[in-house]
């Protein structure tokens, strides 16, 4: 069963969210449509899904600041974790992020999600020595 990754379109809304939503990504004060949409509208971001038999299997959000790379809504759906289907869509963000011209890639993961950070540790990721802040509009 190979994978195929390609970069959503409008079309793909309701199956990007339900599947951010089956992997508990979405939470109460985000909006995760609005989200799809705007990553839609800058060449600076995209969202990739990752397919199976013309099934979606998998997304993440990708974007470039002009300073670094930004990962979000990385999702495998639940049934097919384990399949290296997380992996070909962090390969596919990077190299879209290099493509860019972008010199690195951060992604944020909850503390708690020991799972996450595991599967990022074996892809080479490593914690950084930063903290983050935010303010809710």
């Amino acid at each position: 069963m190979g994978v195929s990754i390609r970069a959503a379109t409008v079309a793909d809304r309701e199956a990007t969210v339900a599947l951010w939503e089956a992997a508990g990504l979405t939470r109460p004060w985000n909006d995760p449509r609005g989200d799809f949409e705007l990553a839609l509208t800058t060449d600076t971001s995209v969202i990739l899904l990752a397919e199976t038999e013309a099934a979606l299997r998998g997304s993440v959000m990708v974007g470039f600041d002009g300073h670094r790379g930004w990962a979000y809504y990385l999702a495998t759906a639940p049934g097919c974790r384990g399949q290296g289907i997380g992996h070909a869509l962090m390969t596919a963000a990077e190299n879209w992020l290099k493509a860019l011209g972008s010199p690195k890639i951060q992604l944020m993961v909850r503390a708690d999600n020991a799972s996450a950070r595991g599967f990022y540790n074996s892809l080479g990721y490593e914690l950084q020595d930063v903290v983050t802040m935010g303010k809710r509009f």
